[in-house]
């Protein structure tokens, strides 16, 4: 059940959203994977923090891996480490992502992470993949090879206009690609209740009849400490307004994938 957390636009907090579900996963006992394509590698750094170093396992290791005809088959999982967090594991990013991009694209290689995926699948009971914040062949190979995308929203007007052509994107994929790819629903983040912009926004995308799931997760500078020490809210705080928050997210997740 891989889900691709993804919007075109930098900053709204996939990352965040990535790794939290992902923890919440594996803190109740799911043997968890985050894959990062995003070559600035923020889930890598929330994760392993200053264990990330650059000579381990990455997921421009698997990509390569693709382009070079060999007899012997390197099994996805070769390319995943350990985190400091138990039942959590992670194919981290790379720098070398970018390079690798026209390679992968010229030699049609746009299947090869889902042929990974359902290998993966075979060891994972969760799997979260943190995307680029661009439609690019990582994200598009995300799209192709997921079984649900989970777009953050985070209450902004350009977010707001631009929304629409995601989710136009993402159901072209669909249909061309891989049918069994669900809009999972837009989560709402940095939510300020109390501020008349935020309210007004969501108001209208609920009333667009698009999916808008709740609880909306609260702004918090308790977030950017988290970020700091490289623990994902639940293991740094798991009573925290925003935990609960994630916790009851992740909770309807679940239960509507049932």
């Amino acid at each position: 059940m891989p889900l691709v957390v993804f919007n075109q636009k930098g900053g709204v907090g996939k990352s965040t959203i990535t790794c939290n579900l992902a923890a919440i996963s594996a803190s109740q006992g799911l043997r968890t994977l985050v894959i990062d394509l995003d070559q600035q590698g923020n889930s890598t750094s929330y994760l392993l923090g200053e264990g990330a170093a650059e000579d381990q396992p990455n997921v421009a290791g698997f990509f390569e891996h693709t382009l070079s005809f060999s007899l012997r088959n390197v099994a996805p999982g070769e390319f995943v480490v350990g985190t400091p967090h138990e039942n959590l594991d992670l194919m981290r990013s790379s720098p070398a992502l970018d390079e690798l991009q026209g390679k992968l694209e010229s030699r049609h290689k746009l299947y090869k992470l889902r042929e990974a995926l359902q290998k993966l699948a075979e060891t994972y009971d969760r799997i979260y993949i943190d995307t680029p914040p661009a439609l690019n062949f990582y994200t598009r190979s995300a799209l192709m090879g997921a079984s649900g995308c989970l777009i953050p929203f985070d209450c902004d007007e350009f977010s707001r206009k631009a929304l629409y052509t995601l989710m136009e994107n993402v159901e072209e994929i669909r249909a061309d690609h891989n049918p069994e790819l669900a809009v999972e629903g837009i989560v709402v983040n940095q939510f300020q209740p109390r501020a008349n912009l935020p309210r007004r926004l969501v108001q209208e995308l609920i009333d667009d009849g698009l999916p808008v799931l709740e609880p909306y997760l609260p702004s918090s500078v308790r977030i950017r400490e988290s970020h700091e020490l490289s623990l994902p809210m639940i293991y740094l705080d798991p009573n925290h307004r925003l935990t609960q928050a994630l916790v009851e997210l992740h909770e309807a997740l679940e239960a509507a994938r049932a």
